[in-house]
C-alpha cells in the first residue's frame, strides 16, 4: 500500500479545533468498502459498525497549548506545528500543517 492511497480532501473548516463537549457526539466518518460509500455518524453508534474480532484503537494523545511557526525550506508560507508530547529530552512529537 502506498501512503498516497490514504490521501483525501478535508476542508479546513471541518477539522475540529477542540473536542465535543459531549464526547459521544463526536462525528466520525464511515467508509462502507463494499459499495464504496462514505457517510457520517456519531461516536456513540460505533458498536453498530464493529464485528466480532475487530480491533478498535483509541488515540488519547493530548495536545498541549504550544505552537511553533517557521519558514519552509522552499521559502514558502509559514508552517505551523502543534507540539503534542515530549519524545526524548529536547525532542518533541507533533503535527505539522501548512
Amino acid at each position: 500500500m502506498k501512503t498516497s492511497e490514504l490521501d483525501y480532501d478535508l476542508p479546513e473548516e471541518l477539522i475540529a479545533q477542540r473536542p465535543s463537549e459531549k464526547r459521544d457526539e463526536a462525528r466520525m466518518l464511515i467508509l462502507d468498502r463494499t459499495p464504496g460509500t462514505i457517510r457520517e455518524d456519531v461516536f456513540r453508534n460505533i458498536a453498530a459498525y464493529l464485528q466480532p474480532g475487530d480491533c478498535l484503537v483509541l488515540n488519547d494523545t493530548r495536545v498541549i497549548r504550544a505552537r511553533l511557526h517557521g519558514h519552509k525550506p522552499t521559502g514558502g508560507r509559514y508552517a505551523s506545528c502543534a507540539r503534542t508530547r515530549r519524545a526524548c529530552g529536547r525532542r518533541w512529537c507533533g503535527h505539522r500543517r501548512g
